[in-house]
Order: C-alpha cells, then structure tokens, then sequence
C-alpha cells in the first residue's frame, strides 16, 4: 500500500517549483544575452533573413518575452544598431588619446580602429545591412546620434592640438578624418573576400594584415601631417 510521505517537520512536502534551477530573474542580463545573439542573426542574415523565433531558441527565451523588452523585430535591430555603436565608441574613450601627443594619438586612434573593425566582422556586416536599408532605422535613433558625437569631438580635439603645435597642416575636417580612417580600416573586412579573390591575396594572413595596418596608420598620419 502506498504511503504518503512526510517531510521531517511532518507536513506535506511543497510541490516543486516551476521555476528552471539555475535561473534568476535578471531582465538585464537576460537583454544583454538577446541582444548578443541577434546582432549575430542579424548581421549573417539582415534584418529580413533574421528570424526571432530562431534568437528565442539560442537565448532560451520566448518570442513574447522579446517583444515585451523590444517591442517588434525591427525595434530589437534598432537596438542592435545602438549597442553596437555604444560598444566601439565607450572603448574608443578608454583610449586616452589627450593623454598622448597629436601625432602619436592619431596613430593610436587609426591603430585601434583598423584592429576593432578587423576583430569585429559582425559590426561591419550590420552597418552594411544598415546602408542596404539606406539608414532608416539608423535616422530614428537619437541615441547613435548622440554616441558618435564624441567620437567627433576626440579627432577634432587632437587634430587641433596637432596644428596648435605645429604638426598637423591647417584647413582640415575632422568628420572627413574620420571618414578617411573608417573608410581604409572597413574595406580591410567588407571586400576582403572579393579583393582577395581578384588579386590573388590572403587578407586574413598575419603578415599581410601586420603590413596593411602599418600602411592605414601612414596613409592617414602623412595626409594630416604637415610636409
């Protein structure tokens, strides 16, 4: 016959909880953990090949649970967008660039861009996913707005430093620095297939990136520097 068992305090023993072991209730570890994952769905398949049923899956969550935090598909790639512009631009300010001489900062600033860039091809593919899209999910984000903005403000700082100085030659834009060094450190990934290809390259091998990285840092430094 069977018996009811009995806790040693001699009441029924509680039904175990729902609850999955191991699992804390952490709203922001558990965005952090989605967003992780859908900036990689996104940035392999874009926005519209993306699939927030298979983000649900990897982040053992629920497709409602993502949109009670984001909202909609298109609102957790516009969050996507800002964390990972939020992400460069906070290390780029560990950087310490005013710490360093002009010259000497900007070779650090194009160093680290080329290097971030290269470490970071999931970056590269959803701005240009982003582009394909002509920026408008991009253009309803203050906040990127308001990330780059000291992004700007560091080249215009030490650019200026540098022609105080004596070392940079006058009359240039910083947005158009800036432009310069993102363009020559982004090619290096977006076209590294197909330049390689073309030309018969391996533009992952170490050399070649050690080669390519010293001739982005001189390209940039010798078309700020006075002659």
């Amino acid at each position: 016959m069977n018996q009811r068992v009995h806790s040693p305090t001699g009441t029924t023993p509680q039904r175990r909880s729902s609850k999955e072991p191991g699992r804390t209730n952490d709203p922001e570890r558990t965005k952090a953990n989605i967003l992780a994952v859908a900036a990689q769905e996104f940035g392999a398949k874009g926005l519209a090949g993306a699939r927030i049923d298979e983000i649900a899956a990897a982040t053992h969550t629920s497709k409602r649970m993502i949109y009670y935090y984001f909202g909609s598909k298109e609102g957790l790639y516009l969050a996507v967008l800002e964390e990972s512009y939020r992400s460069v631009r906070n290390i780029e300010a560990q950087l310490h660039l005013n710490d360093l001489a002009p010259e000497a900062a900007l070779r650090t600033l194009v160093g680290f861009t080329f290097d971030h860039h290269l470490a970071h091809e999931n970056y590269i593919r959803l701005v240009m996913s982003e582009n394909i899209h002509q920026g408008q999910y991009l253009a309803q984000s203050p906040r990127i707005q308001e990330l780059n903005v000291p992004a700007i403000s560091a080249i215009r700082h030490l650019y200026e430093r540098g022609v105080a100085q004596g070392v940079f030659r006058p009359g240039l834009d910083p947005v158009d620095i800036h432009a310069s060094i993102s363009a020559l450190s982004f090619f290096n990934v977006a076209n590294r297939h197909t330049f390689g290809l073309i030309f018969k390259l391996d533009m992952q091998d170490p050399a070649y990136i050690a080669r390519r990285r010293e001739s982005v840092i001189e390209m940039v430094v010798r078309f700020v520097r006075l002659p």
